[in-house]
């Protein structure tokens, strides 16, 4: 297992990755074959990121991309202390340390950066996560009722934070 930053070059990878991710979950926003993002628009992407300050780790086995978790960032000078992430790790991969590990090297990273608060959203029925994030140090803050529609069903999300 490694934890890298993700680089523009690595566009193409970091998009199988969430591709993949598409199909295997419902944990994540996008459908399957919904995502019409281009290996140019995620170089782009993974770029602008890095430029507002954000970072995307990646979790590699075997030199393939299997987990990552991103930070995004708003330069303003009232919210640059925050980021919001997203994680998301392959089902095979799952249940082995790597989402923990990933937070590991991003508040290691937030901390090098003045990051202080951390936030995230996650549907409220996917306790794995949730268990995850509150042991890690995360709060629910809140509630964000009929956030998502899965399979015809709304679905509300915990609004979640750990200040650093």
């Amino acid at each position: 297992m490694r934890y890298r930053k993700i680089q523009k070059s690595d566009g193409e990878g970091y998009l199988k990755l969430m591709r993949q991710l598409d199909v295997e979950t419902t944990f994540m926003l996008y459908e399957p074959n919904e995502r019409k993002t281009t290996i140019k628009e995620m170089e782009k992407t993974i770029e602008q990121t890095n430029i507002t300050g954000g970072v995307i780790i990646g979790a590699e086995v075997n030199n393939e991309l299997v987990g990552f978790i991103s930070a995004n960032r708003v330069p303003l000078k009232r919210i640059k202390h925050s980021v919001y992430l997203v994680l998301g790790v392959l089902g095979r991969e799952s249940g082995k340390g790597i989402g923990a590990g990933l937070f590991v090297e991003l508040i290691e990273w937030a901390r090098e950066n003045e990051i202080t608060k951390l936030e995230l959203t996650v549907m409220k029925h996917n306790q794995r996560a949730v268990d995850l994030y509150k042991k890690i140090g995360f709060e629910i803050e809140g509630i964000k009722k009929n956030s998502i529609i899965i399979d015809k069903q709304y679905v509300d999300e915990y609004y979640m934070g750990m200040i650093l």
